[in-house]
């Protein structure tokens, strides 16, 4: 398996893949022409975050998104793991243990302070994956306003 900072040309699966995460997860439908545009706009803008891709036979089979977040409070940033999918038949066979390995390490490297991750209330097998990595639960609720 081959962990790796995703490309502009990955952009499409990378894009059918959070269509199909949003379905799965939170059974919502998204937009994939506007995922698309979302998903080239990080690939473009470093400053906005980066994907890393799993490969299997130079085929993408998970990824995840960072973004950032700036602590004030640490004087560091906060990286946050995001659009979090691996394809069925690669599931529990370590891909999402390899990226986020792979981010760690780069977490390191650039003197990050945290790394944080939300999950869905019903995702329970996520759950069982971020625990069994040493994940622990933070003391936060998350809201959220739609300001559309």
């Amino acid at each position: 398996m081959q962990i790796r900072r995703a490309a502009s040309s990955d952009a499409k699966v990378l894009a059918s893949h959070n269509v199909m995460l949003a379905q799965e997860s939170e059974n919502c439908k998204i937009e994939l022409e506007t995922t698309l545009a979302g998903v080239y706009s990080v690939l473009a803008d470093p400053s906005k975050g980066f994907y890393v891709v799993a490969l299997e036979n130079e085929k993408i089979v998970g990824q995840l998104m960072i973004t950032f977040e700036w602590s004030d409070w640490r004087n560091r940033q906060i990286w946050w793991v995001q659009s979090v999918y691996v394809k069925f038949g690669f599931r529990r066979k370590g891909v999402f243990q390899n990226m986020f390995k792979y981010i760690e390490t780069e977490a390191k490297t650039a003197c990050v302070s945290l790394i944080r991750l939300y999950v869905h209330d019903t995702n329970v097998n996520a759950c069982l994956v971020y625990d069994a990595l040493g994940l622990q639960p933070a003391p936060y609720h998350m809201y959220e306003f739609n300001v559309q």
